[in-house]
């Protein structure tokens, strides 16, 4: 990853603040995005002091003018892009369908899949301006879930249906851009410890011992251990992957 220009959405906490860690420490100038301005200054402030190079932008990935003033942050900062690691997600409400409300799911929708659109769109125009024909092109990896592939009593209407649709989108990306220089995949994690399962963990024990159960291995997985996946697809060692959703799951979707 020596002297690529990365882009981390999602990276004031949990899987993206990992990622941007292992990417800073194998040589990426990392582009760090998320709503809360101190926590993403800390991230940034952190891997400088490791010896990294990184900046924050603060974006909402529900904000078009955000997404686009975030690609243009990391082209004018660095001078182009190389690749991105599009994390940023909510779990939103869990009610059954039909008790579902339309802010809940527009508010789930615009973050999950409307904001993983815009955020690929602008990307690719910037790898494309960039030179993605060279040598090692460029890679975008997204976050889906597990609940990309199943669905889950766990889970709500709109979290299942945008990371079903983050692999799709992922998909028809990498096919359209194959020649291109550009890769596309997506990681696929299991039940992982991190901000957004906090409200499950609420619930108790119990709750907290069946989360454990959902990945056969026995326990949730760690944000590392996600990042580290990804760090893997956005790096030339992956350079014949694209189009692929990779579970990073413990072996869940195996038993299915």
């Amino acid at each position: 990853m020596d002297g690529k220009v990365v882009i981390v959405t999602g990276a004031t906490s949990g899987i993206g603040e990992a990622a941007c860690y292992l990417l800073a420490a194998r040589g990426a100038k990392v582009v760090a995005a998320g709503r809360r301005a101190d926590r993403g200054e800390a991230v940034v402030q952190r891997l400088r002091d490791n010896g990294g190079d990184g900046i924050f932008v603060q974006a909402d990935m529900a904000s078009n003018d955000d997404i686009r003033n975030l690609v243009d942050a990391a082209v004018r900062t660095y001078g182009g892009l190389d690749g991105a690691f599009n994390n940023a997600g909510m779990g939103g409400a869990r009610e059954q369908l039909h008790e579902y409300t339309d802010e809940n799911w527009d508010q789930v929708v615009a973050v999950n899949l409307t904001g993983i659109y815009r955020c690929m769109k602008y990307q690719i125009g910037a790898m494309l301006r960039s030179g993605a024909k060279k040598p090692g092109g460029a890679a975008i990896v997204n976050t889906a879930s597990t609940l990309g592939h199943r669905a889950s009593q766990l889970s709500g209407a709109a979290y299942t249906a945008t990371k079903h649709g983050v692999i799709g989108l992922s998909r028809q990306a990498a096919i359209s851009y194959i020649r291109e220089g550009i890769r596309v995949n997506v990681v696929s994690p299991g039940a992982t410890d991190t901000e957004l399962l906090a409200p499950l963990k609420a619930m108790g024990p119990e709750i907290v011992k069946q989360v454990n159960e959902i990945n056969p291995i026995g326990r949730m997985a760690t944000a590392e251990e996600v990042a580290n996946a990804a760090v893997f697809l956005l790096s030339d060692a992956a350079a014949m992957i694209t189009g692929h959703a990779l579970p990073v799951d413990g072996g869940q979707l195996a038993k299915l």
